[in-house]
């Protein structure tokens, strides 16, 4: 913590966004661009807000402040939630929510929010129109499935079905076709350095670098693993607790699928990544425990190819620790 830095936690809500700064002062501003100056008004050359990610209503806020040249940052709610937990905290409030946000500011080291460019920010926002659009693809096909089971399904239902099924594929269509022209426009060799890797997808290879900013989010291809949520957990305690070791799952379940699918080509087309399989299986191991592992080792064959810009290659194993 910098002594010199005033610090102010902010909770954030729909409608307004309450403020505690580390002289414990508090005050509760509207969530709206007249309640932002009238709080940017208040703060000092030495200013740092930091926030946790709230879903949407952080954002209007965040880039409000980082386009005051106010330092932001944009904290995980799960972190602040166990710094509250920890802290004993018996009132559950917006303005003791603030408060904490403050306190864990000034105990913890504070990583600057940079925000997204205009292209990252329309990518990550047809990337989870994506999704939603997928779950309801399935939720349709699997009605349609439903009413054919019947024997005799109704023919209005089924024309809507299939209706609905088609009109959810054009969208998909659409908006794959745009998502494949944002990341093109920005980041066309690194996509086609990533779709060198054997078992490497288009889409995974979209999604790395959409989630990732062009993989400059992190530092190294560990942070880029604990992000997916694919680096283990374990659970021991003396002598009586022996938990089985389990993905931790706190990251972007979307990638996570689609590095478990690209492990299966991984396994069979990419000779490192065979040679691992083959190596866990016959120690006993499970196959799905291998999988996993491969899913890792493809994210640090993406990391070492993105950061070095050499397409792969078997022959730059040894350089690139791959």
């Amino acid at each position: 913590m910098n002594k010199d830095i005033k610090y102010y936690g902010i909770d954030i809500s729909k409608d307004v966004f309450d403020v505690c700064d580390s002289t414990g002062e508090s005050s509760q501003y509207e969530n709206n661009v007249k309640g932002f100056k009238q709080f940017v008004k208040t703060l000092s050359v030495n200013s740092h807000c930091v926030m946790e990610a709230t879903g949407y209503y952080h954002y209007q806020l965040a880039y409000y402040l980082l386009e005051s040249a106010v330092k932001v940052s944009v904290e995980n709610p799960l972190s602040i939630k166990r710094f509250i937990q920890m802290k004993l905290s018996k009132v559950k409030t917006d303005k003791s929510d603030a408060k904490m946000i403050c306190e864990y500011a000034q105990k913890v080291e504070m990583r600057l929010w940079e925000g997204h460019s205009k292209n990252q920010v329309e990518c990550l926002q047809i990337s989870r129109l994506l999704d939603l659009y997928f779950k309801q693809s399935t939720a349709v096909k699997n009605k349609i499935h439903g009413e054919n089971v019947l024997g005799k399904p109704s023919s209005l239902v089924m024309k809507s079905l299939q209706q609905s099924k088609r009109n959810i594929e054009k969208l998909i269509k659409e908006l794959e076709a745009r998502l494949t022209e944002l990341v093109k426009s920005e980041h066309q060799e690194l996509l086609t350095l990533l779709e060198s890797i054997p078992g490497m997808g288009r889409k995974t290879s979209m999604m790395l670098i959409v989630l990732t900013d062009g993989f400059n989010r992190f530092d190294n291809a560990k942070q880029l693993c604990c992000y997916s949520g694919l680096t283990p957990t374990i659970r021991q305690s003396g002598s009586s607790v022996r938990g089985k070791s389990r993905i931790s799952k706190v990251g972007n379940r979307k990638l996570r699928n689609l590095l478990f699918m690209c492990s299966f080509t991984a396994c069979k087309h990419n000779k490192s990544c065979k040679q691992m399989y083959d190596r866990i299986v016959a120690k006993g191991k499970s196959k799905k425990l291998a999988l996993i592992a491969i899913c890792n080792k493809l994210l640090k064959q993406a990391f070492a190819i993105a950061k070095s810009g050499i397409p792969f290659d078997q022959s730059y194993r040894s350089k690139l620790g791959i």
